[in-house]
């Protein structure tokens, strides 16, 4: 018997890329899996259009945390393996089938994620920079930054309630702070296809909000830390980097004049500074 696929779709006010996105997935080769849409709390024509479909979802409140909207979608989930879409990407229909193959010729692995195409209003961006690891060990990888996109992963149904599942909290960089927990355990795999289209460049989209995410990152790196799960070289690399980014981040916020949010960082960069020096004899000036 194939394993069945929970693909779990979270959505705000997307209508229409939202229906581009299911028919990316009843497109897909690979026939055994399940959808389940979670909405949180749309004011648009959404939650009509999902009455007309045949698929389950699950209507929240809004509460503009993506991490806790995923995890309510698990919540419904029968799958062996475990999926995301977000609502404005698109898989290619070979995905799904990809992936699977891959467990299967890799037991070992609980984690498998894709080369995607990024796309910004219509054009595709050069990924020529993008040299980071990809698949074995990564964890000093997703130090830096999230290089695991959500749409991309496939990932065993009992990897994902070990590792405690997405922080529901964050509303920015919780795929990041899930996959600093996972990788600091758990080697992944990788296929070098491009099965994922990203499309960016959307008001709605929440980097676009912000304009920036190493906030959010710092903040999620300081939540990696604090649960203290980490062996002590990779406690020691995360303290380093958590430095490095409040470093950079201060001297940002001091040049934008926001003096505040630079007090804010500086303290906690001195916090993880002392915590350096005290239990791994680091001196970091």
């Amino acid at each position: 018997m194939e394993p069945l696929v929970s693909v779990i779709i979270p959505t705000y006010n997307r209508k229409k890329f939202l229906m581009e996105a299911l028919k990316s997935v009843e497109s897909q080769t690979y026939p055994y899996y399940e959808i389940i849409i979670v909405d949180d709390g749309s004011t648009d024509s959404t939650q009509h259009y999902l009455s007309t479909l045949k698929h389950p979802f699950i209507l929240l409140r809004h509460s503009g945390k993506p991490g806790y909207v995923r995890n309510k979608g698990f919540s419904a989930a029968k799958g062996d393996f475990i999926t995301f879409l977000d609502s404005d990407d698109l898989w290619k229909p070979e995905k799904l089938e990809m992936q699977i193959n891959f467990f299967k010729t890799h037991p070992d692995i609980k984690l498998c994620h894709t080369r995607e195409i990024w796309e910004r209003n219509g054009k595709i961006i050069s990924q020529k920079t993008q040299k980071h690891r990809r698949e074995g060990y990564i964890f000093n990888e997703t130090l830096k930054k999230c290089i695991i996109g959500p749409s991309t992963v496939m990932l065993t149904r009992d990897l994902f309630t070990e590792a405690g599942m997405f922080h529901p909290e964050l509303e920015i960089a919780e795929d990041y702070e899930l996959w600093m927990r996972i990788t600091s355990h758990h080697h992944v795999g990788y296929i070098e296809t491009p099965l994922v289209l990203k499309r960016a460049g959307h008001d709605d989209q929440l980097s676009e909000k912000y304009g920036h995410i190493e906030y959010f990152r710092i903040k999620a790196l300081a939540s990696v830390i604090n649960q203290e799960l980490l062996t002590v070289p990779q406690q020691r690399d995360a303290i380093m980097e958590i430095i490095k980014k409040c470093r950079i981040y201060t001297h940002g916020c001091i040049k934008r004049g926001k003096f505040n949010e630079a007090c804010e960082f500086m303290n906690l960069m001195e916090k993880f500074k002392n915590k350096l020096e005290k239990e791994y004899f680091i001196d970091n000036d």
